[in-house]
């Protein structure tokens, strides 16, 4: 959860920050780690003092582990010597797995709250809740928790290959991935991953088996991976989303996402179960 936090409760007591700035973040310049530091040691955002956030860990993360303080100062630039600000793709690449899931539960929290300062139904000004994290509209009562949107993501594979494709997004990078797509109304997470594999590729695709699921922050997505085996048909993509797709040989990939993205899980299991039928 994000909760706001009274500044001189922190008293000198250091602590890890996230301060976002737009949609960057900004880090020392000597390194992509988050900074450690008392409060008054930020004195070039202490005019946020009235929005400095706490976020607590998850429940599934160690008890000794420490909450990280969050501050937005919304589209301000700050220009200040030894400070960086760094792109949330590019930190999340770097970060390990529990740093990706605060970091990305930071983003998606501030997101909404961003995005959510009057009332869908009547226009009106909402205020935040500071028991759970949601907006209230003081005027008609109508209530707003942060949107979650369904993606479903798999990763392909035929004997010794694995279906990957260059999205449109990433056709400069050159980066090769899993399919993916959201979860239309109504539909179960099974029927969308069969629309989308058959939209995007043309193809039909059989034993699906779910994999995992990650919290993804571009920007409210949860990610739900599955496993599935080729059933038929000849590639034909999509022009408007796919670049290319091709099969590949596990033992020739193109470029593929790093690990701390369930694309590249699912990859790396695909790559795992190939070897063990050899």
């Amino acid at each position: 959860m994000l909760k706001l936090v009274d500044v001189d409760s922190l008293g000198d007591k250091v602590v890890p920050w996230l301060i976002f700035s737009a949609e960057k973040i900004l880090l020392p310049s000597a390194d992509n780690r988050l900074p450690r530091a008392a409060w008054c040691e930020l004195t070039f955002i202490h005019h946020y003092s009235n929005a400095v956030n706490c976020l607590s860990r998850l429940d599934d993360v160690a008890d000794s582990a420490e909450p990280i303080y969050v501050v937005d100062i919304q589209s301000e630039k700050i220009s200040i010597e030894g400070w960086q600000e760094v792109t949330l793709r590019d930190l999340l690449t770097v970060a390990d797995s529990e740093g990706f899931q605060q970091i990305s539960r930071a983003w998606q929290y501030l997101y909404f709250l961003r995005t959510h300062n009057y009332c869908g139904r009547c226009g009106s000004s909402t205020q935040r809740i500071d028991w759970e994290v949601a907006v209230q509209c003081g005027h008609c009562g109508h209530r707003c928790y942060p949107r979650v949107s369904p993606c479903i993501i798999t990763a392909i594979y035929r004997d010794d290959q694995i279906l990957l494709a260059n999205g449109v997004r990433h056709k400069e990078s050159g980066m090769y991935s899993t399919l993916a797509g959201f979860v239309e109304s109504g539909e179960s997470l099974e029927h969308a991953l069969h629309r989308e594999v058959r939209e995007e590729v043309g193809i039909t695709v059989k034993n699906l088996t779910y994999f995992g699921s990650q919290a993804w922050p571009f920007p409210h997505s949860l990610m739900v991976g599955y496993i599935a085996e080729y059933a038929g048909g000849d590639i034909v993509i999509d022009e408007r989303e796919i670049v290319d797709a091709q099969w590949f040989s596990i033992d020739a990939l193109p470029k593929i996402p790093p690990m701390m993205s369930i694309a590249g899980h699912l990859i790396a299991h695909v790559i795992e179960k190939i070897k063990q039928t050899r």
